[in-house]
């Protein structure tokens, strides 16, 4: 690495897009120390990720890769060691990783996800109604819009899509997608989760469904499973499902957040939607850009040295790809990049990720988040923030895009949103990047 001082990436993700700004003004690739003081690269620009991210040079196998992880240097308490240890499609590389994503390629086809449709309607209802209950029961009180509505119907459509039966009996859903910033907690978080899977999993192979577990089973050779972590494996299916989880869930929760968000502080926006002069579907894409729901990820590595935008990474380098950073980039969207535009005609983004690795499911996410948001808006005319915006916190990590909670009032009601008096959009001052 050269010799500009390393930025200091804050763990708790206090300031994303204000630290992304930051980053990017140093470059679209950077130098920066993580948590665990691991030095790493920074990619912020939209060219420069659209790059690493297509380049077979970059690998997610920290088991060929990394030299710190081979030889054993890491500290035992290195924080993001779930991250480096991870072992599952998104890892894998070659044919192991194509393989894999042939599996559950299938599961998101344009077919099964139009047939999906009627069901994420129903789970969208059915939040709804579970939403306007608990208001009931606290009349005047704010409702945690992320836990009652987002949270649902994030976790109960990817539930559909893998098989959970109806109701949850084994609280799968409960601890699908978080991303737990203490290591120990997010081990002990990852076991159970792990667990529940398997006997999700068991459960399929006794009484197969229509869902993408039933079909995994299903592809296993002879409908039987194999010995070890290879293909057809049990091992590699609850990977598999894992996977499929946890990108399903938290994601899509923070998506739906987000969104929401946007239109609440943005009354101008909120109203163009309302009367169908935007797409909903613009809404959440813009969404995507500004406000993307995962905001860094770790890692890739260097399988030699590889040039970026004038910039070398060395062999063995980590790389962190920022995501939310990448859609608001200058030179691509020009001085108003940052500015949330639903009418904007260039919504490029990597929030769904790039080349092979890029994300299997984004129909089904758009489908689901555009909605989710239509659904409220329609439900609850009256929907607005029970605090002001600075008064949201985040998730505590740098590593996902979105808020704790998001409490609102249901309504119905006429009062002025907080902020409105403002005009269509609230600027940085509220706490809100535009």
């Amino acid at each position: 690495m050269d010799d500009d001082p390393l930025y200091v990436i804050d763990p708790a993700g206090t300031d994303i897009h204000g630290e992304a700004a930051r980053l990017r003004a140093r470059g679209p690739v950077t130098r920066v120390l993580l948590p665990g003081d691991l030095e790493a690269w920074s990619v912020t620009g939209y060219h420069a990720a659209r790059q690493v991210l297509a380049d077979e040079r970059f690998s997610k196998d920290a088991r060929r890769y990394w030299p710190p992880y081979i030889d054993g240097t890491l500290a035992p308490d290195f924080p993001l060691i779930a991250w480096a240890r991870m072992d599952n499609m998104s890892t894998a590389d070659g044919e192991p990783h194509a393989r894999q994503r042939r599996l559950v390629l299938g599961a998101f086809s344009p077919q099964r996800i139009a047939a999906l449709r009627p069901r994420v309607e129903r789970v969208v209802a059915r939040a709804l109604e579970e939403l306007a209950e608990h208001a009931a029961k606290q009349p005047g009180e704010p409702v945690d819009l992320k836990a009652r509505y987002a949270h649902l119907v994030s976790t109960r459509v990817i539930g559909e899509l893998l098989g959970v039966p109806e109701g949850d009996p084994d609280g799968i859903l409960d601890l699908a997608g978080y991303v737990q910033p203490d290591p120990r907690k997010a081990a002990e978080e990852y076991a159970a989760l792990r667990g529940k899977i398997e006997a999700l999993v068991q459960a399929k192979r006794r009484a197969p469904g229509e869902d993408l577990i039933s079909d995994l089973i299903a592809a296993q050779p002879g409908g039987c499973p194999v010995a070890g972590t290879g293909a057809g494996s049990d091992t590699e299916l609850v990977g598999l499902a894992q996977l499929m989880f946890n990108t399903g869930a938290e994601p899509a929760r923070n998506l739906i957040t987000n969104t929401v968000l946007a239109l609440l502080t943005r009354p101008g926006q909120r109203a163009l939607a309302a009367g169908g002069a935007v797409d909903w579907d613009d809404v959440v894409e813009e969404t995507l850009r500004t406000d993307a729901p995962v905001a860094n990820l770790p890692f890739r590595f260097a399988t030699e040295d590889v040039t970026v935008d004038g910039v070398t990474i060395a062999r063995g380098d980590p790389v962190v790809i920022g995501f939310a950073a990448a859609g608001r980039d200058p030179e691509v969207h020009g001085d108003a990049a940052a500015e949330f535009d639903a009418r904007r005609p260039d919504k490029r983004h990597v929030a769904f990720g790039h080349g092979v690795h890029r994300c299997v499911g984004p129909a089904l996410t758009r489908m689901e988040v555009g909605l989710a948001v239509e659904a409220l808006f329609t439900r609850f005319p009256g929907l607005r923030l029970a605090v002001e915006p600075d008064e949201l916190a985040g998730q505590g990590t740098f590593i996902m895009n979105g808020r704790r909670a998001l409490p609102v009032h249901l309504g119905p009601d006429h009062e002025s949103e907080p902020g409105q008096e403002l005009g269509p959009e609230l600027g940085p001052e509220r706490g809100i990047s535009p």
